[in-house]
């Protein structure tokens, strides 16, 4: 039995009738079968075990799609692991298994701003109601619970702001009133952290980031607990969300260097966080420092951190924060993350949603990081040129 997740990733396939290192890529929308009673055979399989791999038609799965399945729930240690076309797929297909009419959902205030629209405008014309909390005080969701409350929402850390939660106390809170727990984890990836193990009831990781790792495929999944396993399928079976063969396929050979990647990302993202550190005018959004809360909570349930950071800048003129971004030579600029390549983004104000508890001042502004695999020193020479600029 391999218990390191290191070689377990490099050690999830053989196939010694193709003979090829990774699953051979399977497409297919019709899956033909011998005959009636084959097919039927299949159908009852599925029944009795449906999340065996027995599939009748191709919008359900492939043996390629089956392997990434495999491979993400033993990576989660979940139940089983849905697979979905894009991260905010997961995100919706979660929302959609889980929520009805005359429901409430306790959402953390920095969240993903697609969430955000998507759960305080759309969920509305259903009659779901969205309440958000203070990711800095968990007592706020405490104060937003009701009878109808059925989900709790967690993005750890916030979205671009960084707050990092009490998560134990989030879940004792949840199971002592029998809601579920639901965790946006694409920051950290089960390879840092496996919500399921800890008790959420459902892992939400954008494939399109990490898993991929060079930025030219989008996926999602969507881990959970047994609790819930049979409302998510019913779900997906309802809405078609599957990812493609040829997607799975990328996502699964980028997945091998998963760990590889991320403690690069982690190492270079520290160095870069200590030197910035040092800047009287910018505050490191980040768990690198011992004595702060962010890096409590982080110890805590953490094994690791990844590549992203925020920069809150403290300047009297905005342009200069626009000229800092704009003049970094090896920071590309784009949504998205998770690649190989670093990133840097000036988050406008509209850009974080209509969020309930930031508090940036006038002459606060947020700059999203990206650290990428190139070399620190590199990195950290070419923000240097460029921190001319704030003033």
């Amino acid at each position: 039995m391999v218990k390191s997740v290191k070689t377990f990733l490099k050690h999830t396939y053989k196939d010694y009738i193709t003979r090829s290192v990774n699953p051979p890529l399977v497409r297919t929308s019709t899956m033909v079968f011998k005959s009636m009673s084959d097919l039927r055979k299949v159908q009852r399989k599925n029944l009795k075990n449906p999340r065996g791999g027995h599939f009748e038609y191709g919008r359900q799965g492939t043996a390629t799609t089956f392997e990434l399945e495999k491979i993400l729930t033993n990576l989660e240690e979940s139940y089983h692991t849905f697979l979905t076309p894009t991260g905010f797929g997961s995100v919706f297909l979660c929302l959609f298994s889980i929520l009805r009419p005359n429901d409430e959902i306790i959402i953390a205030d920095p969240i993903y701003s697609p969430t955000r629209l998507l759960t305080e405008n759309y969920l509305k014309e259903f009659d779901i109601k969205t309440k958000f909390y203070d990711p800095n005080n968990l007592d706020t969701i405490k104060k937003n619970f009701t009878k109808k409350t059925k989900l709790i929402y967690v993005e750890n850390p916030g979205s671009n702001t960084f707050e990092f939660q009490d998560l134990g106390k989030i879940i004792s809170f949840a199971k002592k009133h029998k809601v579920l727990t639901a965790i946006d984890n694409t920051w950290a990836t089960p390879y840092f952290l496996k919500p399921i193990k800890i008790g959420f009831d459902l892992s939400i990781v954008s494939a399109t980031k990490y898993y991929s790792g060079h930025s030219d495929v989008m996926g999602g999944s969507l881990a959970v607990s047994k609790r819930v396993f049979n409302k998510v399928i019913k779900a997906q079976n309802m809405t078609g969300l599957r990812l493609s063969p040829d997607d799975a396929y990328f996502i699964m050979r980028g997945i091998r260097t998963l760990d590889v990647r991320l403690d690069r990302h982690q190492d270079n993202a520290i160095k870069i966080a200590k030197f910035l550190s040092k800047k009287k005018n910018i505050e490191v959004l980040y768990p690198h420092k011992k004595n702060s809360k962010n890096y409590k909570y982080w110890k805590k349930y953490y094994t690791g951190s990844s590549g992203l950071m925020g920069l809150k800048i403290k300047v009297q003129n905005k342009n200069s924060v626009d000229k800092f971004v704009n003049s970094l030579k090896l920071f590309g600029h784009g949504y998205s993350w998770g690649g190989y390549e670093s990133l840097a983004l000036h988050q406008e104000i509209k850009e974080q949603g209509n969020r309930k508890y930031l508090k940036l001042k006038k002459n606060e502004y947020i700059v999203r990081l990206h650290i990428g695999l190139e070399d620190a020193k590199d990195l950290i020479n070419d923000i240097k040129q460029s921190l001319r600029f704030l003033k």
